[in-house]
């Protein structure tokens, strides 16, 4: 019975590399192809990949032909309607045969287009390769020690996985000149006047092939490779500075967020949980839902519970504060903010919304991004917007349908180049 045991590379997955170019190639297309399509898709449907559409003349690779050259002269049998000369029309509407995947104008003519499947890890890839968490500064914890090992030089004892094949033959290789140098030096005489031709005595040509001898003998004895040649690379564990991240995801869950409007909150939030997830291991997210009353909930219950009432900002405010001043210092964490609402809130409840945000949150975050949903400001948005001027970490959008959400978000989180 005969096994065959596949050891290429890629195995099934033979068109690996060639899918990684394509895409590299291609990617402004695909990603404002994403761009179009993120406002469509629907709250869960970011767990899965994407089917993508770009034109197919995009596609098109230069390529050499060996054309016929010269001056060539064809008849085509069954033309009975035009002569040399002549120019052939453009088909109307409805003719040219067009075929699957072409999107027909209303002139008849019409775009190829090239469809493919991402998978979720390309999706995600390509919507947050170029977004960051803004201010992130290396903060480090008092409790917490993380290390990474270098490379330290080299020692004459390790484990073989360690073993430095290179730096070990240089030092075999030394040793050997350093042992063997003078006698292969005094061999090399010896064999070139062995071979010159001349009248001396046999005893003394004799001596000479002995000597040799002796030489060869000396040299072989001297070992190539020795365990006092062998080195190893040695590693040194080095402290590294720890990143912590904490992000509140804050969510209007009253009556005056309706269910439009909480859609495109949630899609928001999960847009933003899939990037944190994506890009930062080691970021912590917080859940708050309020209405007149806030509340920290898990994940599951944060993006499919329904809740109604009246509204009173303050409560997720006053939380998120308390939160923070408990299991969050500003001292070891970097803490963001992102909150949504339709900016609708109690008349009294603004004023305070605004005091809480200058004097006890703005101080202790790194970035806080308000957006509201809404078609026209309300009082909240007012009351944000006279913060701007005087806190750089502060950032007020708004939003008023699904396919504002992709752009508003790189908005606020684009990498920030010095």
């Amino acid at each position: 019975m005969t096994h065959l045991i596949d050891r290429r590379q890629w195995g099934k997955k033979r068109s690996t590399v060639n899918r990684q170019r394509f895409i590299r190639r291609f990617k402004d297309q695909i990603k404002r192809a994403l761009a179009e399509q993120i406002g469509r898709r629907g709250v869960t449907d970011t767990q899965n990949g994407e089917s993508v559409s770009i034109p197919a003349r995009d596609t098109g690779e230069p390529t050499f032909r060996q054309g016929a050259g010269g001056h060539r002269e064809r008849i085509f049998p069954g033309n009975h309607e035009y002569v040399g000369g002549d120019r052939i029309p453009r088909p109307q509407g409805g003719g040219g045969g067009q075929g699957q995947g072409r999107r027909a104008g209303d002139s008849g003519e019409g775009e190829d287009e090239f469809h493919f499947e991402i998978s979720r890890d390309e999706y995600l890839d390509l919507m947050f390769e170029d977004l960051e968490l803004p201010r992130l500064d290396i903060t480090q914890l008092k409790n917490v020690e993380r290390f990474r090992n270098v490379r330290a030089g080299y020692r004459t004892d390790g484990v073989p996985a360690n073993l430095s094949i290179v730096r070990s033959l240089e030092r075999a290789l030394a040793r050997r000149i350093a042992l063997s140098g003078g006698d292969r030096r005094e061999l090399r005489e010896l064999e070139a006047e062995l071979e010159q031709p001349g009248d001396d005595a046999q005893e003394e040509r004799v001596a000479l092939r002995a000597r040799i001898e002796e030489l060869r003998e000396r040299i072989a004895r001297v070992p190539f490779i020795d365990t006092f040649d062998l080195r190893f690379t040695a590693f040194a564990k080095q402290p590294m500075p720890s990143t912590q991240a904490v992000m509140f995801c804050l969510m209007d869950v009253s009556g005056s967020m309706d269910q439009q409007r909480k859609d495109i909150a949630k899609r928001f939030f999960l847009l933003l949980y899939l990037f944190l997830g994506k890009s930062y291991a080691n970021v912590q997210v917080v859940f708050i839902r309020h209405h007149t009353q806030a509340k920290e909930v898990s994940e599951q219950e944060f993006f499919h519970s329904q809740e109604s009432g009246g509204t009173v900002v303050s409560s997720a405010l006053r939380l998120l504060d308390e939160t923070i001043r408990e299991r969050y210092s500003p001292e070891l964490w970097n803490v963001y903010v992102a909150q949504a609402s339709d900016g609708d809130n109690w008349h009294d409840d603004s004023p305070i919304c605004q005091d809480l945000l200058a004097n006890r949150i703005l101080p202790c975050v790194r970035y806080f991004s308000y957006i509201e949903i809404a078609e026209q400001p309300q009082g909240l948005w007012h009351h944000y917007q006279a913060l701007l001027a005087t806190h750089p970490n502060l950032a007020t959008r708004r939003i008023l349908q699904a396919e504002d959400i992709y752009p508003v978000f790189r908005e606020l989180f684009r990498k920030q180049h010095a």
